[in-house]
């Protein structure tokens, strides 16, 4: 395709996977990362790098210019709607045609979550921009799981505050591989949609420690933890308060019913099957192993979509 394309967060979790996923398909990638320090892993992968921030206006011209599509994920805060702001206003000035946008799963202006409510914002605005667009509200991300990894191989036991709520959880790979689909499908197949991927069916955190003892061939416990005792744990290893306190806001969410659901969105756009829980668990065996050490994730990153 003799296209431009725009790729923010990358070196993200959905945004690596979407650099893969654009392996061989022709569009020429462009990055836009804070930390130039980060730059040389993208460089060997044929990505041309750009230095700026979606916080600072100024810094992001030259990213944007010639740039056809932009595929655009903000950081998790409270200034979302502001860099979102900045992203679409350098898009519009550069004349790019195209966003394809990560939001957040069922945002909305009523979402119980101040994330939910930040990124309907986003979205609004994207809607009413006057290019053309697409809008992905993935499920929450199986890769949260990692940040798991560390107690499972030491305890083989993992503590979250979902309760027995149920999600319709999708691995970030599978979110890259649709976004892949809609960006090398031309810019006017997919305008105007809003997809909620997910994965194959809507499970319990007790079913997932069931599945990664099958995974692993050791038993792994889920143990229902209270938002007071998580949000401390959070705190302790580094997250931003307004991060640990959001988490809490989407568990409770989670605890009422509210992320029980699946769509066939994933499959009607790629053509294929999401993977399980069982295929993650799979996959990732080796960072939950007790073989190897670990370290719980204490960069404020977690959970990039809840």
């Amino acid at each position: 395709m003799d296209r431009t394309l725009l790729i923010t967060g990358a070196t993200g979790t959905v945004s690596s996977a979407l650099i893969d996923a654009l392996n061989n398909s022709g569009l020429r990638l462009r990055a836009l990362i804070r930390d130039e320090a980060k730059a040389e892993t993208l460089r060997t992968q044929g990505v041309r790098v750009f230095i700026g921030d979606l916080d600072d206006p100024r810094s992001l011209p030259a990213a944007f210019e010639g740039v056809h599509d932009l595929w655009l994920l903000t950081p998790n805060g409270p200034r979302a709607p502001e860099n979102n702001m900045n992203a679409i206003w350098a898009a519009r000035r550069a004349k790019v045609e195209r966003v394809v946008r990560l939001s957040a799963v069922r945002a909305s202006h009523d979402a119980p979550t101040r994330s939910g409510r930040l990124h309907a914002l986003s979205d609004h605005e994207i809607e009413q921009s006057g290019l053309g667009w697409t809008i992905l509200r993935p499920h929450w991300f199986m890769q949260n799981l990692l940040n798991e990894a560390h107690d499972i191989a030491a305890e083989g036991a993992f503590r979250l505050n979902m309760g027995a709520g149920r999600l319709g959880m999708i691995d970030a790979r599978d979110v890259a591989g649709l976004a892949a689909k809609v960006l090398t499908d031309g810019p006017n197949r997919h305008h105007g949609k809003i997809y909620t991927p997910t994965g194959p069916r809507s499970i319990s955190f007790a079913e997932v420690a069931e599945q990664f003892t099958q995974a692993l061939g050791t038993p792994v416990r889920y143990v229902p933890t209270a938002d007071s005792e998580l949000e401390e744990r959070l705190l302790r290893f580094g997250v931003p308060r307004w991060i640990a306190e959001m988490l809490n806001e989407y568990a409770q969410a989670y605890v009422s019913g509210w992320g029980d659901f699946t769509t066939t969105d994933f499959q009607e756009v790629t053509g294929r099957q999401p993977q399980s829980l069982a295929d993650f668990a799979r996959d990732h065996a080796k960072a939950f192993s007790p073989t190897r050490p670990h370290h719980p994730h204490a960069d404020g990153s977690r959970h990039t979509a809840t």
